[in-house]
Formats: structure tokens, C-alpha cells, sequence
């Protein structure tokens, strides 16, 4: 009997068993659609991986930080960022390169997803357009001048250069203009040069479906995920593909350096990028796909960044662009926009 006891008790400590009790993933995600996310993502992988998640939500300047205050130590083991903060990352030592090999998915990613900063730090794993949704009735957007044009620029909603959508608006504005240097001078200056013309210098997309109904505006660059509102208006509002292409952006995911937990990882993001769980997102209208293998209903598609072609089509501001001017484009923008 004592032998059988001991058996037991030596069976607990082994390291079968104790691997079994400690594989837990931590993450760390953006706060939106958790519920979504829970449901089509982290139940259905622990389920296959017999592993427990642990998700950690913020947005991306507390989760960062608390990934370089713990960064002798991790305590997530990956995370979903944007390109930009993906290299702010690799420049603070904070994560590793991703052993492509491992995740199965790879392949099946547009190429603009596949090693968006050129380092081997990050996977796309969603993107989206910036463009400018428009009254066709009112107005013809060839171009991203269009926006400045006389008759134009008095019903005008522009993003600051605070959102997420002032860089990206302002950068495809200087290569319609002409002025497309890293430090977005010439576009801050034509906008400032029409700011009082220009309707609002708008904080968040959610007001402007409200201000196209009320016609106090006719157009405004916007982020794809921000479309579907203005398909819900009673007036004919059209998406621009401007001949100097759309803009956008990207999230990606990153492993942290140091994680006891990489092959864990490995698998949740491989798992992620599947084209069967990237369809269930889309569909969702959560994220637009990054895996091009995805088939998506009208209705989904119409809401989403989606196909080959529009990602073909999408200018992204470099990330070192983005990190090393951030301050420029706000100082710039104080003095000569005044917002």
C-alpha cells in the first residue's frame, strides 16, 4: 500500500504532470471585441492545445510598457500591436524574431503581411484601408487633392494628426501634392492653409456619419472599419480609390523575448492566421483578413479591407517614418494647423 502511495505521489511530481498543470499562454491584446474573439479564438484553441489563456487587454502604450517593466522577467508571452509599436519594440530589445518555419499559415498571407517592418520581428495579421468616403452626388474624388480643391474643401471633414488617421491622410496628401517628404511638412502647410475653410478637424470617426447625414460635410478621410456606418445613410455615399492609391494600416503580432512559452505561442498564432478562423473574424466584421485564402460573403467583403488587389494597392507609412517623426508631425501641426 505504501508503495502504491508513493507511486501516485511520485507521479504527481513528475515533470509529465507538471508540464500538464503549467501550460498557460498569456496575451496581449487590444481591448476591442473581446467577446468575439473569445468565442471564435481563444475557447476553440484551448480546446485543441489543452492549455490554458490568459488574456491581458489595454491599449498599446500601457501594454508596452508593462512588457518593458517586466522585460528581465516576461509576463506575456505575445502580443498584437500595431508595425509601428512592433519596432518601437525590437528598438527596446523587447521581442524576438519569429521562426516562420513553424507556423503552417505563413504562406497563405498576402506578402504585405508576411514581414511588414523587413525585420523578421512581426506577422500581419489584419490590415486595413484609409481612403475617403465621399457624396457622390455632390462631388468627384480622383485624387487626394481633390480634398483642398475650392468647391470642395468647405464641406471637408479632415482627421488631426492625433488619430490614427491624420498621419496616414496627411501622407497620401503629400504625394498628391507633390510633398511627400518623411516630415509631412507640405501637407500640414496645405492643410493649414485652407483649416478655415476645412469643416472639423475630427477626433473620432463616429461623429462623421452623423455630420454626412446632416450634410455639414461631404467627405472625410476614413479607416475601412469606420465604412460601414455611412452604407447605412439614406444619401449615395461612395468609397474613393484616389490614383494615388489608399492608405492604411496594420497589426501585427510579436513574441516577447525571453518567453518560457515560444512553441506555445508559435501554435496561437499559427492558429490565428488559419483560414478557417480569419474567415470567422471577417465575417464577424471583426478584422479584415491578412490570409488571402479567405472567401467572404458580399455583405462582408463591402464592410471590410479585402482582396488581393486592395492590398496590392495600400501605401503604409514606414514604420521608422512613423517613430522617428511622430513628434515633428505634432510640433508642425500645432504651429500651423493650431488644433
Amino acid at each position: 500500500m505504501k508503495t502504491l502511495i508513493a507511486s501516485v505521489a511520485l507521479l504527481a511530481l513528475s515533470p509529465l504532470a507538471a508540464s500538464a498543470q503549467e501550460r498557460t499562454l498569456t496575451i496581449s491584446v487590444y481591448a476591442f471585441a473581446q467577446d468575439d474573439f473569445k468565442t471564435i479564438v481563444y475557447d476553440p484553441f484551448e480546446k485543441q492545445c489543452g492549455c490554458k489563456l490568459v488574456v491581458e487587454t489595454g491599449n498599446s502604450v500601457e501594454r508596452l510598457a508593462k512588457m518593458e517593466a517586466n522585460k528581465a522577467n516576461p509576463v506575456v508571452d505575445m502580443a498584437v500591436v500595431s508595425m509601428a509599436d512592433a519596432l518601437s519594440a525590437t528598438r527596446k530589445d523587447l521581442i524576438e524574431k519569429i521562426d516562420t518555419s513553424k507556423l503552417t499559415n505563413f504562406g497563405k498571407l498576402y506578402d504585405i503581411a508576411k514581414d511588414p517592418n523587413g525585420d523578421g520581428m512581426s506577422v500581419g495579421y489584419t490590415f486595413y484601408a484609409t481612403s475617403i468616403a465621399y457624396r457622390s452626388d455632390k462631388m468627384k474624388i480622383e485624387s487626394w487633392a481633390d480634398l483642398l480643391k475650392p468647391e470642395y474643401v468647405g464641406h471637408v471633414a479632415f482627421p488631426n494628426v492625433t488619430t490614427n488617421q491624420g498621419p496616414p491622410a496627411l501622407f497620401m496628401l503629400g504625394q498628391a501634392l507633390g510633398k511627400d517628404t518623411p516630415d509631412l511638412k507640405g501637407a500640414i502647410e496645405a492643410v493649414g492653409e485652407k483649416k478655415d475653410d476645412i469643416v472639423t478637424f475630427y477626433e473620432k470617426s463616429s461623429q462623421l456619419v452623423q455630420l454626412m447625414q446632416q450634410e455639414e460635410i461631404w467627405a472625410a478621410p476614413i479607416g475601412r472599419f469606420s465604412w460601414a456606418g455611412f452604407t447605412k445613410l439614406d444619401v449615395p455615399v461612395a468609397w474613393a480609390t484616389p490614383k494615388e492609391g489608399q492608405t492604411g494600416g496594420m497589426n501585427v503580432m510579436i513574441l516577447a523575448k525571453g518567453s518560457k512559452n515560444q512553441d506555445l505561442a508559435l501554435q496561437f498564432m499559427d492558429f490565428w492566421l488559419s483560414t478557417d478562423i480569419q474567415t470567422k473574424l471577417a465575417e464577424k466584421l471583426v478584422d479584415s483578413p491578412a490570409n488571402k485564402e479567405v472567401k467572404l460573403s458580399e455583405a462582408a467583403a463591402n464592410n471590410l479591407t479585402y482582396g488581393e488587389e486592395t492590398a496590392k494597392s495600400l501605401k503604409l507609412i514606414p514604420s521608422a517614418v512613423a517613430l522617428d517623426n511622430r513628434d515633428t508631425w505634432l510640433k508642425e501641426w500645432n504651429n500651423t494647423v493650431g488644433q
